[in-house]
């Protein structure tokens, strides 16, 4: 799952900004980007999901958490200026499903406070925190009219180790690739191998949404099209001439009835 968050100060600011660009292939230099393309991979938080910042604004409410602390807390951790060390290797490791989730929960709930000083109950934190990201209809629409049109589909989602609601999974995706069931992560390269391979394509015929900037550039450095998403709309906008032309005529005629902004 592709993971962000709300704009704050120092190095939560710095980890947001994967999140901040507009939708759209990332600029080139970074990866040549296919003529068209016939497999589909998206990410699962903060694309088919609400944002990463608003399932986390709600989960925090909730817990009584500053949010913006949590995001600090993260950008510490994971940001382009993050120096390595135990604690950020803890949700490498968690998302590579080598770490019980149990243990990842403890280091998840020493990262942040309540309002009385207290911290969160670390046991079943991750399913909480994950309750709130419920799905976004427009892009679970746009991934029907894609799959109808002839293309494959792919869910490739870094997993904290929640339990994901996979109601209608199978109408819509050919492949699910979780990192910590298959024991690989983005952006590592070999876990966008592994998915285009389960969906018989090459690394040149894929396509990569993804909310997170890191995540779409290594893509793109193996030879895949990527779409830094945003919006459903933009999304849709940004892939649609990377497609072959019924994909590409789907999504038009899919766009011609989403209304704008959405």
């Amino acid at each position: 799952m592709g993971k962000g968050g709300l704009r704050s100060s120092g190095e939560a600011g710095t980890l947001e900004q994967d999140q901040q660009r507009p939708a759209g292939p990332l600029p080139e230099g970074e990866g040549e980007t296919v003529a068209e393309v016939s497999g589909i991979v998206v990410d699962w938080g903060g694309v088919l999901t609400r944002s990463f910042a608003e399932g986390i604004a709600v989960w925090a409410a909730a817990e009584g958490v500053d949010a913006a602390e949590f995001h600090a807390a993260l950008g510490r951790l994971l940001g382009p200026r993050a120096v390595p060390g135990p604690a950020a290797r803890q949700f490498h490791l968690v998302e590579r499903g080598e770490l019980p989730v149990a243990e990842f929960e403890a280091t998840l709930a020493a990262l942040v406070r309540r309002s009385d000083g207290s911290h969160p109950v670390a046991e079943g934190l991750v399913e909480r925190m994950f309750a709130p990201f419920t799905d976004e209809p427009a892009m679970v629409d746009l991934l029907r009219v894609l799959r109808d049109a002839g293309l494959k589909v792919a869910l490739l989602s870094n997993s904290w180790g929640h339990t994901y609601d996979r109601r209608g999974w199978d109408g819509l995706f050919d492949a699910v690739v979780i990192s910590c069931e298959v024991g690989l992560r983005k952006p590592e390269p070999e876990v966008f191998r592994h998915t285009a391979r389960l969906l018989d394509r090459r690394l040149e015929e894929c396509l990569l949404v993804d909310d997170l900037g890191r995540n779409v550039r290594a893509a793109r450095a193996l030879g895949m099209a990527g779409v830094h998403h945003r919006t459903p709309r933009e999304t849709a906008l940004a892939l649609a001439p990377l497609l072959a032309p019924a994909g590409r005529q789907a999504v038009l005629e899919h766009l011609s009835g989403v209304p704008s902004g959405h």
